[in-house]
C-alpha cells in the first residue's frame, strides 16, 4: 500500500484513510507502519507541538485483567536514536493494584515525584474511556470521561519541544485526536 503525507490542521497525516482512524485527522501521525497503526506501544508525533489551547485525546479500551498502563508526552523526538534520555513533560500511569491514576515527569534525566492527590479512580478493566489532555499556560488540565481530574504544572517549559505522545500498557486505543 503507498504512503501519501497529507497536512491537514498542521500535523502530518500519512495516507487518506487514517482520518476514519483517528477521528480528529492529522492532529498526532503515527511512526508506525499504517497496518499497525493504533498498535500498543504507539508512539506518534504531534506536530508543531504542544501550545496553550491544544489538547491530546486518547480513546481506547482497558485490557480484561490490567496491571497498568501510560500515556506521556515526550520531548526530543530526534533525540531518541541517540543514548541521551528525552524529556518526559507529562507521565499518567493508571495502576489498577492500588487502584491509583499518577503523573509525573522526567527532565534532565530525573523523574519527578509521582503525584496522586485523587481519590477517584475512573478506569474499569474491559471497559472504554476518553483521556483529555488540554495544554494550558501554566499547567496541564486531565480530563477522563469528561470529568476534570487534576492539574499538572508544567515542568518543561519549552511546549514546541513537547512533540511525542507514546502509549504503552494494557489498553487498545481505539482513536486518537
Amino acid at each position: 500500500m503507498a504512503v501519501q503525507a497529507a497536512e491537514k490542521d498542521g500535523i502530518n497525516v500519512e495516507d487518506d484513510h487514517l482520518n476514519d482512524s483517528l477521528g480528529n485527522p492529522g492532529l498526532i501521525s503515527p511512526d508506525k507502519e499504517i497496518s499497525r497503526l493504533l498498535t500498543v506501544p504507539f508512539s506518534g508525533r504531534i506536530r508543531g507541538g504542544m501550545r496553550p489551547g491544544k489538547k491530546i485525546i486518547v480513546m481506547g479500551i482497558v485490557e480484561l485483567e490490567p496491571e497498568s498502563f501510560d500515556v506521556s508526552l515526550t520531548c526530543g523526538r530526534d533525540s531518541e536514536k541517540d543514548s541521551t534520555l528525552h524529556d518526559v513533560a507529562l507521565k499518567l500511569t493508571a495502576r489498577f493494584n492500588d487502584r491509583q491514576f499518577m503523573r509525573s515527569a522526567r527532565i534532565a534525566g530525573k523523574w519527578t515525584v509521582e503525584e496522586a492527590s485523587t481519590d477517584y479512580f475512573p478506569f474499569i478493566p474491559d471497559q472504554p474511556f476518553r483521556i483529555e489532555i488540554h495544554c494550558e499556560h501554566q499547567r496541564f488540565r486531565i480530563f477522563v470521561d469528561g470529568h476534570q481530574l487534576f492539574d499538572f504544572y508544567h515542568k518543561v517549559k519549552s511546549f514546541t519541544s513537547i512533540d511525542t505522545v507514546q502509549i504503552q500498557g494494557d489498553l487498545q486505543i481505539t482513536k486518537l485526536g
